[in-house]
């Protein structure tokens, strides 16, 4: 049961991580990006975008060919989910629509969906 996780795990990342590589994933995703964030990294939202599109990707690929360290992949990609949140909860307050979510109601489901991330990435990696 935990493999089959770890697997759809590595598929929705992997599936976000090229999203956030497409010209109109890019653009739906840096609004996502909050100003701060962008003065904290030094950069612009573009490159925040496609750097956390590369590392879902990284992480997704760590799942599925390192079996042997999937337990300290989990708990990164429990820490990219953790990451991430701040993103969420600026796009729920500023009401910014990004690819999937387009309305109030989605955008506050999204944040409740974090902490299910977060479990996922940590239970599909422990144990056999």
């Amino acid at each position: 049961m935990r493999a089959v996780a770890r697997w759809l795990l590595a598929l929705l990342l992997g599936a976000a991580g090229v999203g956030h590589l497409t010209p109109s994933g890019r653009r739906g995703f840096r609004i996502v990006v909050p100003p701060w964030a962008t003065t904290l990294l030094r950069t612009d939202k573009d490159t925040i975008v496609v750097a956390s599109g590369v590392v879902e990707i990284m992480l997704a690929l760590g799942l599925v060919l390192l079996p042997k360290e999937k337990r300290r992949i989990g708990f990164a990609v429990a820490a990219f989910f953790v990451a991430v949140f701040p993103g969420n909860v600026y796009q729920w307050q500023q009401k910014r629509d990004a690819p999937g979510l387009d309305t109030d109601t989605k955008r506050l489901v999204r944040l409740f969906l974090q902490p299910v991330l977060v479990a996922w990435a940590v239970w599909s990696t422990s144990g056999d």
